[in-house]
């Protein structure tokens, strides 16, 4: 079945939705087949972060700003697109009285990719993960490193230390543990944008992004942001065996740079990138600097393999 996408009508990529289980529970895909290219020249999955569902964070469209979905945009690159909506979240089953937390979304993402390795036959994705996104690809990466080619990690944390944007949520942390979801509106989803460093992002681009997460989700699960703010860490750089590369914006008031670095060191493959994002705060596809964020992806993405290893 195919239906209608956030993204621009310009495009002539068309989405095609698909469904999964795990066990009883029903989970949303979403795919941008390739464009261009007789196979791809690989296979993404984009993974969303704790406020929203995956269509508005990776196939949004917003007037006047060229290539707002960057599904479209690497699938128009000879890139084989997916994203899927975490159990709670967007047209996942909402269902059971859990908070969905991130060993749940990482759960998700083992029933997701089983699903597109046999949909497709790619036997190793390329995984892209944003905030708790980037935790859940994280973990998942460390149960399933058989699964995955390269990871990239953005606004990722480790152990929190050094993030102002989790010391103030930690204050509101007991009524994040009372109960599974939590309500999100418009005020809430421009607060994402004002936080760290206003500015960083248009107001068109605020607005069609909330206005494609409220048709989606009027609350979402508490899970994330409790694991986030009382039990860090929850991943593992010794056992991230894949190539890696770490996205932190300069602004971005969730990962501390001293945080990541240290997890950087204990990466153990050879492959891995630190890249800091020039004006960037947090939610980097809709920054003003959302191309910029693209080509790092899409190098790292597309990086050759090296013919000489020592």
């Amino acid at each position: 079945m195919q239906q209608p996408s956030f993204a621009s009508s310009s495009t002539n990529i068309t989405g095609k939705e698909h469904w999964t289980q795990k066990g009883e529970v029903k989970l949303f895909l979403w795919q941008k087949p390739t464009a261009n290219a007789t196979p791809p020249s690989g296979t993404v999955l984009f993974v969303h972060g704790s406020s929203m569902a995956s269509q508005p964070t990776f196939d949004l469209s917003v007037p006047g700003r060229p290539d707002s979905s960057v599904m479209d945009w690497f699938s128009s690159r000879g890139f084989d697109t997916w994203c899927m909506d975490n159990e709670g979240y967007g047209r996942s089953d909402k269902s059971r009285p859990i908070n969905c937390d991130i060993a749940n979304g990482a759960d998700d993402l083992a029933a997701g990719t089983d699903y597109i390795i046999r949909h497709t036959g790619s036997k190793r994705l390329l995984v892209y993960g944003i905030s708790s996104g980037a935790l859940k690809a994280a973990l998942f990466t460390q149960r399933h490193p058989e699964r995955v080619a390269r990871l990239a990690l953005d606004a990722f944390v480790w152990t929190g230390e050094g993030s102002p944007t989790l010391a103030e949520r930690r204050k509101k942390l007991p009524e994040f543990s009372s109960k599974n979801r939590r309500p999100i509106d418009r005020a809430f989803v421009r607060s994402i944008f004002s936080r760290d460093h206003p500015g960083t992002a248009d107001d068109a681009t605020i607005n069609a992004f909330a206005d494609a997460i409220i048709a989606l989700d009027d609350s979402v699960p508490t899970g994330t942001y409790v694991d986030m703010c009382s039990k860090l860490p929850l991943v593992d750089p010794e056992k991230i065996t894949v190539p890696t590369i770490l996205m932190r914006g300069q602004w971005d008031g969730i990962a501390g740079v001293d945080d990541l670095l240290e997890f950087f060191k204990r990466l153990p493959h050879s492959d891995k990138q630190f890249t800091v994002m020039e004006g960037i705060s947090h939610a980097s596809f809709q920054q003003k600097n959302y191309l910029m964020v693209y080509h790092i992806l899409h190098a790292f993405f597309s990086r050759p393999e090296p013919v000489y290893r020592g």
